[in-house]
């Protein structure tokens, strides 16, 4: 049997949620011994270094970006490719190429598998016609897919609700987290303990929120993000950098570097308000941070109801003034417990490719 990862930048993950999916995932598969065959695809615009293999898979290349508009065109590309050269099962990782789906299932007996991600549709960042397009593509994604995978049961419960199709619920990950590397330390002009956040900057990340929250609280705020991305980045940094409290600093990506600024946090604060299980959410639960999330389905999910949440700066603020010692020790000790329960790569690893295997 033959296997294909779709629908990330590559591996080894350098980029989001998916592309650390399929790096564990790969080594889940090299690490266990499975018979079947794996090739993920890759984008060669994204990815300066083209590696051949990767733990034992092999990697083709498609000469598209994997994000933006270029990620239609790249996954349905990336499917066609993978039908030609004969592949049994195909994982697609995002609803992108999902249009394509409908004639991929005319001229290929490949069994498809799609992680549908977060409800991308929704989110704020897309105009009108793009939002257009990711609806229908979620739509082709659940309609045309042999199995569903949604990363929440808040998500399978809207794919239920919509389109009345039951979908396996399968998270991400977090315990590659804990992996201290190298001799990585924090940047000179940290404090030793602080409130930590560390995001895509972004509206529905709620941003604004988490700095505004923390602008003149007497707490320490790192915070870590793509600032110069966006006009939204540039003026939360421009409006920001000068208060005394709060550190932006820009994408770390180096997991010796991420673990040492990570492991210094005392409290993890979480504004995703749409996506699903997001990945950086399970990797601080490894960590026993104490954790406050923006009160979305999804978060309460991800944490089994046992963080605080907030909505607004001003609650926010509140969470932060309120939290005593002793019940930050107990926030941190459930979420680890749920992490270690429920967010480990074995686990996950284990269900995809049994599910995979029986498509």
């Amino acid at each position: 049997m033959k296997i294909a990862i779709l629908g990330t930048v590559g591996v080894p993950g350098r980029y989001g949620g998916f592309e650390t999916l399929a790096e564990n995932l790969a080594r889940y598969h090299n690490g266990t011994g499975q018979h079947a065959a794996l090739t993920v695809w890759c984008s060669a615009k994204d990815n300066a270094e083209q590696p051949v293999r990767f733990e034992g898979a092999d990697l083709r290349y498609v000469a598209l970006r994997a994000n933006g508009v270029q990620s239609i065109p790249y996954d349905a590309i990336s499917l066609w490719q993978a039908v030609r050269s004969g592949h049994d099962r195909i994982l697609l990782l995002g609803v992108s190429g999902a249009l394509a789906l409908p004639l991929i299932r005319l001229i290929s007996r490949a069994r498809i598998v799609t992680n549908i991600d977060g409800i991308e549709w929704r989110r704020e960042k897309w105009k009108p016609l793009a939002r257009m397009v990711l609806r229908a593509s979620e739509w082709a994604a659940v309609r045309f897919s042999h199995e569903v995978i949604a990363d929440n049961q808040a998500i399978a419960d809207h794919v239920r609700d919509t389109y009345e199709r039951d979908c396996h619920v399968i998270a991400y990950g977090g315990d590659h987290a804990l992996h201290e590397t190298g001799e990585a330390e924090v940047p000179e002009e940290l404090p030793d303990s602080y409130a930590l956040a560390l995001c895509r900057i972004e509206p529905e990340n709620n941003v604004h929120v988490i700095l505004e929250a923390l602008d003149g609280l007497d707490i320490p705020l790192v915070f870590v993000g793509n600032w110069d991305n966006s006009d939204y980045g540039r003026e939360l940094k421009a409006r920001y950098s000068e208060s005394t409290n709060i550190f932006l600093l820009n994408p770390i990506y180096d997991p010796g570097s991420l673990y040492a600024v990570r492991a210094r946090a005392s409290v993890y604060l979480h504004g995703h308000s749409a996506g699903g299980t997001n990945p950086s959410l399970v990797e601080m639960m490894h960590l026993g941070v104490p954790v406050l999330a923006h009160g979305c389905a999804f978060n309460r999910h991800t944490t089994a109801g046992k963080a605080r949440y907030f909505q607004s700066a001003e609650e926010l603020a509140e969470q932060l003034r309120s939290l005593d010692p002793a019940n930050a020790a107990q926030i941190g000790t459930d979420m680890r417990e749920i992490a270690q329960n429920k967010y480990t790569w074995d686990q996950i690893g284990r269900v995809y490719f049994d599910l995979l295997n029986r498509a």
